[in-house]
């Protein structure tokens, strides 16, 4: 998805598309290393206008993945929606110095060079951030016996997991006198 500057200084553009995950590289490098599996194409609706000396891009990105939780490695799926705004201002060629402080609002800033605008990095990036890093199927999942491996879930196994973690046994000599 492309934002034509001239367009853009003369009316709000009003841009929607529908691509397929493999479209985006860092989407396609979540996959490979095995984070998740998208399941629905990244859908994406955005609202661009010319304020000032910026672009303000506004809109909406939608999708959905199939992930593995990681306590008890059962599949589940998860709708992806994000809605944002980033401030396009041209690029003047000036670098930065290596520690700068950010305001708020460069934040949610971005450049750009020549006649036309990019969201397409700027779309995979939301669709990234709505991928839990530590995907849970629920708040409260149990996870696995970790003598077992049954999914405790879906019950009891029956194993005895309330032994002595030996890394702790030295702590119960202790002894505190009041």
């Amino acid at each position: 998805m492309k934002i034509e500057i001239e367009k853009v200084k003369r009316k709000q553009l009003d841009l929607s598309e529908v691509e397929p995950a493999s479209h985006f590289p860092n989407l396609v490098e979540m996959e490979k290393s095995g984070e998740c599996t998208f399941t629905a194409p990244v859908s994406a609706q955005v609202s661009a206008v010319w304020e000032y000396d910026h672009v303000r891009a506004t809109g909406k990105v939608e999708s959905s993945a199939r992930l593995t939780c990681s306590r008890c490695l059962v599949e589940y799926e998860i709708p992806i929606s994000s809605e944002f705004t980033i401030f396009y201002t041209e690029s003047k060629g000036e670098e930065l110095d290596d520690e700068v402080e950010l305001s708020d609002e460069e934040l949610i800033s971005a450049s750009y060079a020549g006649d036309e605008i990019d969201l397409d990095p700027e779309l995979a990036e939301q669709v990234m951030l709505e991928i839990p890093y530590k995907p849970l199927c629920s708040e409260s999942c149990r996870g696995l016996c970790p003598q077992c491996g049954a999914d405790l879930n879906a019950g009891e196994c029956g194993c005895n997991r309330g032994g002595i973690n030996l890394k702790m046994a030295a702590l119960k000599k202790i002894k505190i006198e009041k």
